[in-house]
């Protein structure tokens, strides 16, 4: 299993009030099997796709009142110093860095503009076995009404160059505001930054929108449908894939992406 450069997207999880009821779902719409519930860390409980760790699935602690929603994080070498760049830089820490046993350390934070997101340093938990498949982690975007705040925070963050979409002439995109992060080398994109605009309700803050590989798009939302679970946009075509945004039926957004399915040219990016 290779390891993860410094922010690059490493692992996700969530937490479901009716864990039973998330696995039903997830298993019917991504595929997912799921392993034994591990007590010692409440209850904490691994998804897996071909056998393959792809996520996990956790209870509320008690006394907790959060909504179900997908945490996305990200790789670090020191958990630590990553805290404190997060505070220097205008975000927030709401939870560690924290020791899991011999599986790593973690912690959770919000960026300025109030995405929050999660931080891994891996110990004997490297991360995905399996990305960028049918029932897998394929992408990540923060979506944030405060572009210019995000833009400033996850470079100083992490070691990522910034690149962005050239909106080019078409009037479906003449007003996107679109950048991609990359990593490494060789610039490896791993994360985007959508700009929210009026089309999104003002009582949906920033957030973390991840895009989970299925074979087909539109099978992936009827099933979601089937569940009680609900469509926000799409399906649509696009150069990535053919995606669909939706909320199971606890409420957690995420997307699903069918990446084998393109239509049209990549966008240029500057």
């Amino acid at each position: 299993m290779s390891e993860f450069s410094e922010g690059a997207p490493c692992w996700v999880d969530a937490m479901f009030a009716d864990v039973e009821g998330a696995k039903t779902f997830y298993a019917d719409v991504l595929g997912w099997t799921f392993g034994e519930a591990s007590s010692e860390y409440g209850n904490y409980t691994q998804a897996y796709s071909d056998g393959k760790a792809v996520a996990a699935v956790v209870p509320p602690m008690p006394g907790a009142d959060a909504p179900s929603q997908w945490c996305l994080y990200f790789a670090s070498p020191d958990a630590a110093a990553t805290a404190e760049k997060v505070t220097a830089n205008g975000g927030e820490v709401l939870m560690g860095p924290m020791q899991v046993g011999a599986f790593g350390t973690m912690l959770i934070a919000k960026e300025p503009s109030g995405a929050v997101f999660g931080v891994w340093q891996p110990g004997e938990h490297k991360g995905f076995e399996k990305m960028g498949e049918p029932g897998s982690y394929a992408w990540a975007e923060v979506f944030t009404r405060e572009p210019a705040k995000a833009d400033g925070f996850l470079p100083k963050v992490f070691p990522y160059s910034a690149q962005q979409m050239d909106a080019g002439d078409d009037p479906d995109t003449a007003d996107m505001d679109f950048k991609v992060f990359s990593v490494g080398g060789g610039g490896t994109p791993v994360l985007g930054r959508m700009g929210m605009g009026d089309e999104f309700p003002p009582e949906i803050p920033s957030y973390v929108q991840i895009y989970f590989g299925v074979p087909d798009c539109d099978e992936a939302v009827s099933k979601t449908q089937k569940h009680g679970g609900k469509l926000h946009f799409g399906p649509m075509d696009s150069p990535f894939g053919r995606f669909a945004a939706v909320t199971d039926p606890q409420g957690a957004a995420f997307a699903v992406i069918d990446l084998s399915t393109t239509v049209g040219e990549m966008p240029a990016f500057g």
